[in-house]
């Protein structure tokens, strides 16, 4: 396949932006500045040509500002709160007091503000998978042994229950404060009631492990007649992370400071490129409503071309690799992505 492979397409591709995510102790960006992200999100909307972007994170404040930023790019607005680490009553009270700003800002105009009610709550929050943290919560569903052993599956499948029973109070508690479209991104072992949303959203990695049966699982989600979006799909840089989707960004032993890569991997850039051309047009043939590609930029996640034991950018799936200092630079999907959006 080649760099900058023309594929004509009618699907919609968005891009996630992410303004921090602080959960196990770290955040996903500590250098917050509201410039940077007013000219970011001016790049997503005439660079990549993108229609939409998807702002996530959980500091209210940041999420604002950014979606400030983004209706102001002329760029359709997902705003994107992800409780981490908290108890169904708080991450209800927290999804419900952001529902107010995102009101807020769809008052605002000119673009259309949809407001998107948390992020794989079964395994970021607590309550229904064990586990304290997201991490350990993460780890006990990667783990094959939890789905072979019987009673370790059924203890999960109770928990995955009590979410399905949230998801009711959850939108009455946003439809209460917001007056456009709520969705809620799904992973795709989620059991979500689409009926009381109005966009059904899957975060749509496909790996290996279900290469085989990941478009029609899909396709089987349009039986709610309503849009179905993918409000993430992407991969890592480097030989093989295609194969492993949604989970390749765990190569990385957190364990020691400064963290390190915790094997050799073979830089590959096209990786990324074959993934999304792939993706997209599977998206397309199955007629999703549009997808956002994950995620602009990896900002923790240092590129750092001569020292690989240290190159976090590895376990990123940005568009654009990030130095030390915060500057940016495209990567090959940066391109091709732009030219599918043109």
């Amino acid at each position: 396949m080649t760099l900058f492979a023309t594929v004509l397409v009618m699907l919609s591709i968005g891009v996630n932006y992410d303004t921090g995510l602080r959960y196990d102790g770290r955040s996903t960006r500590e250098h917050f500045d509201p410039e940077e992200v007013r000219r970011d999100l001016t790049v997503i909307a005439d660079q990549l040509h993108a229609p939409a972007v998807r702002v996530s994170g959980n500091d209210p404040d940041r999420l604002a500002t950014a979606g400030e930023a983004a209706l102001a790019a002329g760029l359709d607005l997902w705003f994107s709160p992800v409780p981490m680490d908290l108890e169904p009553d708080e991450f209800v009270a927290f999804l419900t007091d952001c529902g107010r700003r995102a009101e807020a800002l769809r008052r605002s105009g000119p673009g259309e503000v949809v407001l998107v009610l948390g992020c794989e709550l079964s395994v970021f929050c607590k309550g229904f998978v064990p586990g304290e943290t997201s991490g350990e919560r993460l780890a006990l569903m990667a783990d094959p042994a939890t789905w072979a052993d019987p009673a370790k599956l059924t203890q999960l499948q109770a928990g995955l229950a009590r979410w399905g029973e949230v998801q009711q109070q959850l939108a009455s508690a946003a439809r209460s404060v917001f007056g456009g479209r709520i969705t809620y991104a799904a992973g795709l072992w989620e059991d979500v009631n689409w009926d009381l949303f109005d966009i059904v959203a899957v975060d749509a990695y496909r790996d290996a492990g279900n290469a085989a049966t990941f478009a029609d699982e899909l396709a089987a989600r349009k039986k709610w007649g309503k849009p179905v979006v993918a409000t993430e799909f992407g991969c890592c840089a480097y030989r093989g992370a295609a194969d492993r989707g949604g989970t390749g960004w765990m190569i990385v032993n957190r364990e020691v400071d400064p963290p390190v890569i915790n094997g050799a991997y073979e830089r590959d850039e096209e990786e990324q490129v074959e993934y999304l051309i792939e993706l997209v047009e599977e998206f397309d043939r199955i007629e999703l409503a549009a997808a956002f590609w994950f995620s602009f930029a990896g900002f923790a996640l240092p590129h750092r071309p001569d020292d690989p034991e240290h190159d976090l950018d590895l376990s990123s799936y940005g568009l654009v690799a990030v130095d030390d200092d915060g500057h940016w630079e495209p990567k090959p999907v940066f391109a091709q992505l732009a030219a599918l959006n043109e």
